[in-house]
């Protein structure tokens, strides 16, 4: 209950009080092998504030990537401009941000608005090229997931730099100590902070967090509010947890 009532508190210091006025929506997309129950945490929180949540869920393992970005960030960037968005932000996380990265590199947006990715491969993961070539892991993570790889070929790598405000949250912690010794530097147990980065990103901010729970984690989520208001993240009220 108190965790409860200072994350509330927290967004509503950083409430974008014209979010409703201006018809803000944001659309969540989650990360590979997960639901989007998983963010729904952060889908309420951004409803608190005032936005237009649509929380897409999507199969993962099921398509690669250039369809599931079609399909999916296609039908619901279609479907918020329907309701009459004026704006369309992302909030994203793990492959849901190169499933943005790969639609807004085919289509124009001239009412897109800011992006937040948590804990984006965006130059790969060094788990994929040690993994992905075994069957076992294409069965579980789908083709989506064994083109993540950090060679030049792979698709994030393909994808080249950004165009649009984009704001990327990575973690520093990781509790799965085999991943982990598979990739460069720090991580969060998926993903290194430096290949969460990407050329043309307008803010970068790191969280004592492990990649399945940045969704949920109170302080990424309250960064997150304050990136869609002003494009850049609130370091005054940063606390890692």
């Amino acid at each position: 209950m108190v965790k409860t009532a200072t994350l509330l508190l927290g967004i509503l210091t950083i409430m974008p009080a014209k979010a409703i006025e201006n018809n803000e929506h944001v659309v969540l997309l989650h990360g590979l092998f997960r639901t989007a129950k998983s963010m729904v945490k952060m889908e309420h929180s951004l409803s608190i504030c005032g936005y237009h949540v649509m929380n897409v869920d999507y199969p993962s393992r099921k398509l690669i990537i250039r369809d599931l970005s079609e399909k999916y960030v296609g039908e619901a960037v279609n479907s918020c401009r329907k309701n009459g968005a004026d704006k369309i932000h992302f909030v994203t996380h793990s492959l849901g941000g190169i499933l943005i990265r790969d639609y807004l590199s085919r289509n124009k947006m001239t009412d897109l608005g800011r992006v937040v990715m948590l804990g984006p491969p965006n130059k790969g993961s060094e788990i994929v090229d040690a993994l992905g070539q075994l069957k076992i892991f294409e069965w579980i993570n789908g083709a989506a997931g064994k083109n993540l790889g950090t060679e030049n070929s792979s698709i994030p790598n393909q994808l080249g730099p950004v165009n649009f405000p984009l704001g990327i949250i990575a973690g520093d912690r990781s509790i799965n100590w085999i991943n982990s010794s598979m990739i460069s530097g720090k991580d969060d147990g998926k993903v290194s902070i430096e290949n969460t980065k990407i050329d043309g990103m307008t803010d970068h901010n790191i969280l004592h967090v492990t990649h399945p729970y940045l969704m949920k984690n109170r302080e990424a989520i309250r960064q997150t509010i304050a990136f869609l208001k002003t494009s850049q993240f609130d370091k005054d009220i940063e606390k890692k947890e």
